[in-house]
């Protein structure tokens, strides 16, 4: 498909319908090269609704054929997408953004019942993810490029920083929104097109996107949505890894599937964007503002029931001060958590994902119990409310032996250890593979910087159980992944630096 500069301008101003609050938002089909289309081999799959298993809807299941197609829809469109304007892509990305910020109770309605999430947290994350598009649409402005001094008087040097090429997002189910934005928006400020493959739990709000990127004025395949289920999923995610047409890959993740995937794009030299799992600590030093640390653990632990990456996973509080903490916190989780379908009112937090990961939050409790932990709340499955649910849990006299002591546990289950001083903690905190997010409370301005430097995670909140916007840099150390989205720097991940050299210039 050909389009001019001047075509894509037209879109901008008249690609805006007029749409009325339903679910209208909700497709039954994939979107690729500009068109909403089915698989080649016609399969299905079925979207469940967390709450109650119940069928929201079914969508392609595509397979490796398909995914080329796409690619090979991506790779030409970016033939002329890399040659618009930073305007050009910023006033996209800015309608795009304002589509999404109409229709963010559609997204919400739309997120929730595929998620499970309560409204308040769907529209939270809508607003969340929305920002990164706002951010990139003026972010695309400011890609630069260098004049540098030349050893030479005969000689002028530049350094252009141009789009990679075609760009395969792939997403989890935890923020199905938020982490395409996230991706897709640095992606096309800098001139990539894309390829997203959603989570099969949540490909939904992906679809949704779709249809307003569609309705922004984004031109045929610069921006391809695949369903797949998880039958396809694996040779999917491999075809966009070795495909050699595609020039860098974003994942969000677990470190076991981000590590598969890192070998699977070593074939190819692909750029790699990794955000993979995480064990964030959580401190309270003795000088912590009690109060506002169980404020942010609560947001921290229970967020989204507990299924962030960036989720307070290892709670140390120091021992004077761990007996006020646990029952504070207790008391919190108690007033504050009301658990079912999160699209009713007053709803605070949905069910887990799925059985399987129930499954593991429980298993993973049970063995602490027999073991000799102490749970103060929850420690088991709220059938009554539906299969997927899980009680509010915490627990204290955990040892290393028991298998949630060092366990990124994905779900709402709050582990609360005890610690004598700051050098033990913080050797405690740092005693895992991975180094995504860390939280700690302290009033000590010494111990503030002294604590932030030595904890090895990529980002820190101090005093702060919420961390991530789109100003700042996202992303780990470790085996938590490579890369970093958000900020300024989300664009890196999308471009390639070429160094210019022009010769034999006379100067007088």
């Amino acid at each position: 498909m050909l389009y001019s500069v001047h075509m894509l301008q037209k879109g901008i101003s008249f690609h805006t319908p007029v749409l009325t609050r339903s679910m209208h938002l909700l497709r039954d089909v994939a979107y690729v090269n500009g068109k909403w289309i089915e698989g080649n081999k016609k399969e299905t799959f079925s979207v469940h609704n967390p709450v109650d298993k119940s069928v929201i809807n079914n969508v392609p299941d595509m397979d490796v054929e398909d995914t080329r197609s796409a690619i090979s829809a991506a790779s030409k469109a970016f033939k002329l997408f890399r040659m618009t304007t930073a305007k050009e892509r910023s006033d996209l990305l800015r309608n795009w953004y304002n589509l999404m910020v109409k229709h963010s109770d559609d997204l919400a309605e739309i997120l929730t019942k595929e998620n499970g999430k309560s409204l308040s947290e769907s529209l939270a994350e809508i607003k969340y993810g929305n920002s990164f598009v706002e951010w990139c649409s003026e972010e695309a402005r400011r890609i630069n490029g260098e004049v540098l001094q030349t050893p030479v008087p005969s000689r002028e040097l530049f350094i252009l920083r141009q789009p990679v090429g075609v760009a395969a997002l792939i997403t989890p189910w935890n923020f199905p929104h938020a982490m395409i934005t996230r991706k897709a928006a640095a992606a096309l400020a800098t001139g990539c097109t894309c390829v997203v493959k959603p989570s099969e739990d949540t490909p939904l709000t992906a679809l949704a996107l779709a249809d307003l990127a569609e309705k922004a004025g984004f031109p045929p395949g610069v921006f391809n949505v695949l369903t797949t289920s998880v039958k396809n999923s694996p040779a999917v995610g491999k075809e966009l890894c070795e495909n050699p047409t595609v020039r860098v890959l974003s994942f969000t993740g677990s470190t076991p599937v981000g590590k598969i995937l890192f070998k699977q794009c070593a074939s190819t030299m692909k750029r790699l964007s990794l955000e993979l799992g995480g064990n964030a600590p959580f401190i309270v030093f003795d000088s912590a503002n009690i109060e506002n640390a169980i404020t942010g653990a609560m947001a921290s632990k229970f967020r989204n029931t507990g299924q962030t990456c960036v989720s307070a996973n290892r709670f140390f509080v120091q021992a004077s001060v761990f007996d006020k903490f646990v029952e504070k916190f207790l008391a919190k989780i108690k007033s504050d958590i009301k658990m079912g379908d999160g699209s009713k009112k007053g709803v605070t937090h949905g069910p887990l994902i799925k059985e399987s990961q129930v499954n593991i939050v429980h298993g993973l409790v049970t063995d602490a119990v027999k073991k000799g932990a102490k749970v103060h709340c929850g420690g088991k499955p709220l059938p009554e409310l539906g299969p997927l649910f899980y009680a509010p849990t915490l627990i204290t006299n955990v040892t290393e032996e028991m298998e949630i002591y060092n366990k990124e546990i994905f779900g709402p289950v709050a582990v609360i250890n005890k610690f004598e001083c700051e050098d033990e903690v913080i050797q405690k905190a740092n005693n895992t593979p991975v180094g995504l997010a860390g939280y700690f409370y302290s009033q000590d301005v010494s111990q503030i910087f002294r604590v932030g430097r030595r904890l090895e995670v990529g980002m820190v909140g101090i005093n702060e159980g919420l961390i991530s916007c789109a100003e700042a840099a996202f992303g780990g150390v470790k085996e938590s992944g490579l890369g970093r989205e958000g900020s300024s720097h989300s664009v890196d991940e999308f471009l390639d630096i070429k160094y210019m050299c022009v010769g034999n210039i006379t100067h007088w």
